[in-house]
C-alpha cells in the first residue's frame, strides 16, 4: 500500500487551473469485500489532486464522478485534456481551490486508470473481462475511504458529487456519518424508478447481445463491441436531455435539403448528433464497465438497509446538506429530490435546498449557469475551515 500527497498549490486570483495535473495511483494490497460477496484484492486507485490541504486538515472535498467521467475533474491532464467539471472546481471557482484541497477519484471497475475489467486478474493472469466482480456505489465508498485513510484526512469538509456521483455522497453521510460535514447532492436520487432501470437494461442488452461482446472477454479476441456500446450511450444521451432542449438545438431539422429520403440512412440531424455521440463513446469507454456502472445505479437505495424507511436511514447522519436539482431533469426529477430533503427535515437535519429552472435536462449540472454555480459557491464559502468545528 502506498501513500502519497502530491498537492498542487493553486496561484490565487487565476482563474482555472491552467498547469498539468499529474494523476496519481494509490495500491491496495488488503481485500476489498464487496456486497456481492466476493472481494477484490490487489487493487488499486487512481485519483488527481488540487489546492492544498490546510495545516489543520480539514479542508479537503472529495469529489464523486458520474457514470463516463473519471479523477480527473479538473485543471488539463497530460492530454491537454480538461477536467470534466473544470467549470465548478479551481482557484476562484464556485469549489474554490484556494481554500479546498480537493481530491477526485476514479472508482473500481473503471476503464480510466483504478482497477477495472481491463486489468489482469491475478488469479488468471488474464484480463478480468466478465470475471470482475460487481460492485455497488457502497463498495466504491469502502474504496475511497480507504483512499482518505491513507492521505491523512480524518474528515472530509465535504463530499460532493452529481448523478451517480450524489449517490456516492450520499452513502457516505450514511455509512461513514463522522467522516463528513457537509454532502452535496446534485441532480440525484436515493433510488433509480423502474423506467430508469429499464432504459439501463435496454443499454445493457445492447451490449450482451453484440457478437463481438464474447462474453464480456473480447479482449482476447481483439475486438471491441462497438455496436453495442453505440447504441447504449445513444439511448443514455436520450435520458440527459430534455425534450425542449432537443427541440432548440435539433427540432425536426434534415441534415440534407428539404424532402424525405424514404431510407434508414441518417436523415434528421437528431439521429446524427446521437450516432456520433454513439461512435464516439465507443472510441474511449469499455462496454464491461458501461455494464458494472449501470448496474451500480440500478442496485443503490439508500433505504433498502433500512427495510426501505429513507427516514430511518438518515437517522444516523451528522452532516449538513446541499441539494439542488433542476426543473427540466425528467431522469432524476426533481421530486426525488423533494423526498430526500424532506426525510433530511424530517431528521431535523440543516439542508439547503435549490431547484434551478434550467432547460438542458439531466445534464445541465455539468453545464454553466450562474444561478446554479452561485448557490454552489454561496454554500462553499460557508464551510467552515482552518480548525473551527
Amino acid at each position: 500500500m502506498s501513500k502519497g500527497l502530491n498537492t498542487i498549490s493553486a496561484d490565487a486570483g487565476v482563474v482555472g487551473l491552467e498547469q498539468h495535473v499529474e494523476p496519481q495511483v494509490m495500491h491496495f494490497s488488503a481485500p476489498l469485500p464487496l456486497a456481492s460477496g466476493a472481494s477484490l484484492r490487489d487493487y488499486h486507485l487512481m485519483y488527481e489532486t488540487y489546492g492544498t490541504l490546510n495545516a489543520a486538515r480539514d479542508n479537503a472535498v472529495l469529489i464523486c464522478h458520474a457514470l463516463n467521467a473519471s479523477h480527473h475533474v479538473a485543471g488539463v491532464n497530460e492530454k491537454g485534456e480538461r477536467g470534466w467539471w473544470d467549470n465548478m472546481i479551481g482557484p476562484g471557482k464556485p469549489v474554490d481551490t484556494n481554500r479546498f484541497f480537493v481530491v477526485g477519484v476514479n472508482n473500481v471497475g473503471s476503464c480510466f486508470g483504478s482497477t477495472g475489467p481491463m486489468h489482469t486478474n491475478p488469479a488468471t493472469g488474464k484480463p478480468y473481462g466478465a470475471d470482475f466482480p460487481v460492485v455497488t456505489v457502497e463498495d466504491w465508498v469502502d474504496a475511497q475511504k480507504r483512499l482518505m485513510d491513507n492521505l491523512g484526512i480524518a474528515q472530509w469538509a465535504a463530499v460532493m458529487g452529481g448523478s451517480l456521483g450524489g449517490m456516492q455522497a450520499l452513502a457516505w453521510s450514511v455509512h461513514y456519518p463522522s467522516a463528513l460535514r457537509h454532502c452535496v447532492v446534485i441532480a440525484s436520487t436515493t433510488k433509480l424508478s423502474a423506467q430508469n432501470i429499464a432504459f439501463n437494461d435496454v443499454a445493457r442488452q445492447a451490449i450482451l447481445t453484440d457478437p463481438d461482446f464474447h462474453g464480456g472477454h473480447f479482449y482476447e479476441h481483439g475486438v471491441v463491441p462497438r455496436r453495442g456500446l453505440r447504441v447504449a450511450r445513444m439511448i443514455g444521451h436520450i435520458t440527459y436531455l430534455s425534450n425542449d432542449a432537443m427541440a432548440e438545438k435539433f427540432g425536426r431539422d434534415l441534415r440534407k435539403g428539404d424532402d424525405y429520403s424514404f431510407n434508414y440512412d441518417v436523415e434528421f440531424e437528431i439521429e446524427s448528433y446521437l450516432r456520433y455521440q454513439g461512435d464516439k463513446f465507443a472510441d474511449y469507454f469499455d462496454a464491461n464497465t458501461y455494464l458494472l456502472i449501470t448496474k451500480a445505479l440500478d442496485y443503490f437505495d439508500a433505504a433498502r438497509e433500512f427495510g426501505g424507511d429513507l427516514n430511518g436511514a438518515l437517522a444516523a447522519t451528522r452532516a449538513q446538506y446541499f441539494i439542488a436539482s433542476f426543473s427540466t431533469d425528467w431522469r432524476f426529477s426533481p421530486e426525488t429530490s423533494h423526498e430526500l430533503v424532506k426525510a433530511l427535515v424530517k431528521n431535523k437535519r440543516k439542508v439547503t435546498y435549490a431547484e434551478i429552472d434550467a432547460p438542458h435536462g439531466h445534464d445541465a449540472f455539468l453545464l454553466d449557469d450562474p444561478r446554479y454555480h452561485n448557490a454552489v459557491r454561496a454554500y462553499f464559502n460557508n464551510i467552515h475551515i482552518g480548525g473551527v468545528a
